[in-house]
């Protein structure tokens, strides 16, 4: 029996595969939720394929999982088996079952955690919660486990596509962390809880420094501790704003904020955003 490539596999989703004749040959039901039935008198290449013909020519690739479901029942242990196993997974996603698809992934990666797939498997697992964190006001724990997740194909298969893919949806989720910490922090400055505004903006900068919400923290920054009065802190943040970020609207008006009051973009005083300044000048922050 030749090796099974999920990856190929989807891909060759996205082509023609056998069409209604080949199903009509197989002896297998339509798309209805009804079809699964009788399934003992059939192979478990047959069912297996008909959950192939469900995923690429209908529209309800939940069909496909009762398939896939109905194999892993009757022909357990098998390498169709193992097969549908992850095909679970993969239409579960694709039906946007995303509790069942990472319950499937998580059962390969159990049962076969040396198979060549386990790695496709963990990448579904965590997409199965990065596509749950498509909105910033979502709940932040998904983000985490996300993260998480990803982190994991990165570490343990560093040489795969998976892995490529992961660092790209990493960057996005520590992103979108660093969105939230700033939803929070300008709703704050808005309603004048100043010092609050100024703790979110600071784990921005100094635990999200990579992300692209940074130049406004800092922006806010200097907003927030002119209300307070701090200067030396405001000035502060405008130095670091303009050592970094200098061509970004956020500069400017920071620099307008602080010309207003008098003051310029530069380091003063001790406080923690001196120490930041300092990192910055010996070009070890960023």
């Amino acid at each position: 029996m030749a090796l099974w490539k999920p990856a190929a596999l989807i891909l060759a989703l996205t082509m023609a595969v056998s069409g209604t004749a080949a199903c009509s040959r197989l002896g297998l039901g339509g798309g209805s939720p009804d079809a699964p039935q009788n399934l003992e008198n059939f192979t478990a290449e047959q069912i297996y394929k008909r959950g192939e013909y469900e995923l690429e020519n209908t529209r309800r690739p939940e069909d496909a999982v009762r398939y896939f479901s109905e194999i892993e029942r009757l022909y357990p242990y098998s390498e169709w088996a193992k097969r549908a196993l992850i095909m679970q997974a993969y239409a579960n996603h694709r039906a946007k079952n995303y509790e069942e698809a990472r319950g499937a992934a998580q059962r390969f990666i159990d049962t076969y955690p040396g198979d060549e797939d386990a790695a496709y498997a963990k990448y579904l697992l965590a997409l199965s919660y990065y596509d749950q964190i498509d909105e910033v006001g979502r709940d932040q724990g998904l983000t985490f486990r996300a993260l998480q997740a990803m982190r994991e194909v990165i570490e343990e298969y560093p040489d795969t596509e998976y892995a490529r893919s992961a660092i790209l949806k990493f960057d996005l989720a520590f992103d979108h962390l660093a969105a939230k910490e700033m939803e929070i922090g300008r709703y704050y400055l808005k309603s004048g809880h100043y010092t609050a505004a100024i703790n979110r903006f600071r784990v921005v900068v100094e635990e999200f420094q990579t992300t692209t919400h940074t130049p406004e923290a800092l922006m806010r920054l200097v907003e927030a501790y002119l209300s307070l009065g701090l200067n030396d802190e405001a000035q502060t943040a405008g130095a670091i704003l303009g050592h970094n970020f200098q061509s970004t609207p956020y500069y400017q008006d920071a620099y307008n904020q602080l010309r207003g009051r008098g003051l310029t973009a530069t380091p003063q005083g001790d406080s923690w955003l001196t120490q930041v300044y300092r990192q910055v000048i010996q070009g070890q922050w960023l």
